[in-house]
């Protein structure tokens, strides 16, 4: 599926999704998870194709694999937490979906310590006079 016939899917699916808000919210609610299913199916094999070109970067660098599949994780998470957050915001509960985002904070920030850790010992290798 190309760019113009998602936006279209996703232009029919508003118009549809305002017509029924008013009278059917939970069928407005399950048109609009739908249409976003249907999209994000729809975007899977870009997505791969751009894991696969990420991955073969990171050989080329040299980067060590388990930094690489952190940093993957990561953006997984950074863009799944938005996913959902912004879903719920949505269905009309802005709180939940702000829980929802702060819970996605604090998982990135659990994968991203030993990164962090491994970036100040790089970095504490490099000064003169330091012990260790």
């Amino acid at each position: 599926m190309d760019i113009i016939q998602i936006v279209s899917l996703g232009l029919v699916a508003a118009l549809l999704i305002i017509l029924l808000k008013e009278q059917k919210s939970s069928i407005a609610f399950l048109l609009l998870l739908f249409t976003v299913i249907i999209i994000f199916l729809s975007i899977l094999d870009q997505v791969r194709h751009i894991f696969t070109l990420l991955s073969y970067m990171a050989d080329q660098a040299q980067v060590e694999p388990v930094y690489f599949k952190t940093i993957l994780k990561i953006i997984g998470i950074a863009y799944i937490a938005e996913f959902g957050a912004q879903l719920i915001r949505d269905a009309g509960l802005s709180s939940l979906a702000s829980k929802v985002e702060l819970a996605g904070k604090l998982f990135i920030l659990m994968l991203a310590i030993p990164i962090v850790t491994a970036v100040i010992e790089t970095i504490l290798n490099f000064i003169p006079g330091q012990l260790g």
